[in-house]
């Protein structure tokens, strides 16, 4: 069990960087929206946060590193949760691209509230005992991200349709 937390923590890192590789414009029109920064400022900002999460996703995976990879992971997503709430209460309307469904410009809380969970999740992580890798924790992680695929596309998927019947 010790070893599930980390590496679905990791899963779910790794496929953030990815997504901001795969959707660079899209991902750096949102980080300047996020931030309140110029627009020209967004592409390396995105880039940067894909680094740090890239970087925490490998540190997560070895029990030597994992303190560094969960206290990178945790500043991040702490960033991300305050910066969404943030524009939450100033009711802007923008692509976050929290979802890999496509643009959502939507001011649910759900992004901001996944992200604060993303988090805590990162602190408790630091403080388990590190387990011994085996298929199972690999098997066990895979199944929770899924599972946090499928909630973040229901979140969008109804935000959306809540948007469509306004």
């Amino acid at each position: 069990m010790g070893e599930i937390l980390p590496y679905f923590l990791a899963t779910v890192l790794v496929s953030a960087a990815i997504h901001k590789l795969v959707a660079r414009e899209r991902l750096a029109s949102a980080a300047a929206q996020m931030t309140g920064l110029a627009p020209g400022l967004g592409q390396p900002l995105s880039l940067s946060a894909a680094a740090i999460e890239a970087g925490a996703a490998v540190a997560l995976l070895s029990p030597a590193t994992r303190p560094t990879g969960c206290a990178l992971a945790g500043l991040l997503w702490t960033s991300y949760t305050l910066l969404l709430w943030r524009a939450r209460q100033r009711g802007d309307r923008f692509d976050c691209g929290c979802s890999l469904s496509g643009p959502s410009r939507s001011t649910e809380a759900y992004p901001a509230m996944r992200a604060a969970v993303l988090a805590t999740l990162a602190a408790v992580a630091a403080l388990l005992p590190a387990g011994s890798p085996n298929i199972l924790s690999v098997f066990g992680a895979l199944t929770f991200f899924a599972l946090y695929l499928a909630a973040g596309e229901i979140a969008s998927a109804s935000s959306s349709a809540r948007s469509l019947a306004r």
